[in-house]
C-alpha cells in the first residue's frame, strides 16, 4: 500500500468534504482516492470517514488522526522540495587547467541536460587531489597513468615547423659536437604533465639517448611553455588538440608513448559515480580524449 499517498488522499478529501473534489485537488482519479482511503482504514482497523451522508464527514477516529496526517503530508512536501533543491545544488569539480573556457561551457550545458549542475575549479594535478582531500571540492579529475584511468589522452611533441617525419625521435635532438656552443632545442613539459608517469619517463629517455639535462624541462605555466615553442623553435609536450589550438604541428614521440590519464576522485562515492557514468562522453570531449581508442598510449 502507498501509505503516504493514502494519507494525502485522506487529508485532501477531509478538507474538501467530497471524494470528487478532494481527489481533484490531490490530482488523482476519484476511484483511486476512494481505494487508497479504504486500504488505509483497513490497515488501521478503524474508519476515518463517514460515507453515510451526502457529504463526507470525519469519524471521531478520523478527527483524531487528521492533525498528524496533515503534519505528515506537510513534512513529505517539504522533503520533496528539499530534494529538488539538493539536485540543483552545484557539484564543485576540480578540473585540469588545460580545459578551455569553451569546453567547460559546453560541459556545463550538457551536464544540466542530464540533471547535474557543475561548478568548476581549475587547478594543477597535485592541487586537484588535495582539494578533494580537504573537501574544498566535491570531486576532481585526478591525474593517473593512462591505463588506470577512465579517460586518457595521448601526448606528443609540437612546434612551429611541420616536421618531415611522421614521428619525432628524441635522439634527433642530441646536439653534435660542433653545436655544443649553440643552444640546443628543448622539450617543455607543462604543469599538467609534471607527474611521474609522464615526466620521469621522458627524463629516462632523455638520459638514454644522450640529451643534455636542460633539454627536457618543466615550465612554470602552459603559457610560458607555449611561448618558448613559438618564439625559439623549442618543442611543447602536449595533446593533439592543444597543438591545434596553439597553431603548432604535432607528432608522436618515437622512443616512448606518454599520455595523460584521468579518474574521478570524490569525498562521496555517489558523486564520483554520477560524474563518471552520466558525463563520461562529455568529459572525454572536454579533455580531448579519444573515446573510440581511449587516447591509447603505447
Amino acid at each position: 500500500m502507498d501509505l503516504l499517498g493514502a494519507w494525502r488522499a485522506f487529508v485532501s478529501v477531509s478538507e474538501h468534504g467530497s471524494f470528487t473534489e478532494g481527489a481533484a485537488a490531490a490530482r488523482i482519479p476519484q476511484p483511486v482516492a476512494s481505494r487508497r482511503i479504504a486500504a488505509l482504514e483497513k490497515h488501521l482497523g478503524e474508519r476515518l470517514l463517514d460515507r453515510s451522508s451526502r457529504r463526507v464527514t470525519l469519524t471521531r477516529f478520523g478527527r483524531d488522526m487528521l492533525p498528524s496526517a496533515k503534519r505528515l503530508v506537510r513534512l513529505a512536501e517539504a522533503m520533496e522540495d528539499e530534494a529538488e533543491r539538493a539536485k540543483l545544488s552545484p557539484l564543485r569539480l576540480a578540473v585540469p587547467d588545460v580545459c578551455s573556457v569553451r569546453d567547460l561551457a559546453l560541459l556545463t550545458a550538457e551536464a544540466r541536460r542530464k540533471g547535474v549542475y557543475l561548478d568548476f575549479q581549475p587547478a594543477p594535478p597535485a592541487e586537484r587531489a588535495e582539494l578533494v582531500r580537504s573537501r574544498e571540492v566535491r570531486a576532481a579529475l585526478t591525474a593517473v597513468p593512462p591505463d588506470e584511468g577512465t579517460w586518457s589522452v595521448a601526448l606528443g611533441l609540437a612546434g612551429t615547423a611541420a616536421p618531415a617525419a611522421r614521428t619525432i625521435y628524441l635522439e634527433t635532438l642530441r646536439p653534435g659536437r660542433a653545436a655544443l656552443a649553440a643552444r640546443p632545442r628543448r622539450i617543455w613539459i607543462q604543469p599538467e604533465d609534471d607527474v611521474p608517469h609522464v615526466r620521469d619517463r621522458l627524463f629516462r629517455v632523455r638520459d638514454a639517448v644522450g640529451l643534455l639535462p636542460a633539454q627536457v624541462a618543466v615550465a612554470g605555466t602552459l603559457v610560458a611553455a607555449a611561448a618558448e615553442a613559438v618564439a625559439s623553435g623549442d618543442l611543447l609536450l602536449c595533446s593533439p588538440r592543444q597543438a591545434g589550438e596553439l597553431g603548432l604541428h604535432w607528432r608522436p614521440i618515437g622512443e616512448v608513448g606518454v599520455g595523460r590519464g584521468f579518474e574521478v576522485a570524490a569525498g562521496i562515492g555517489d558523486d564520483a559515480e554520477r560524474v563518471r557514468v552520466r558525463l563520461r562522453a562529455e568529459i572525454a570531449r572536454c579533455l580531448g580524449a579519444d573515446e573510440t581508442e581511449g587516447g591509447a598510449v603505447r
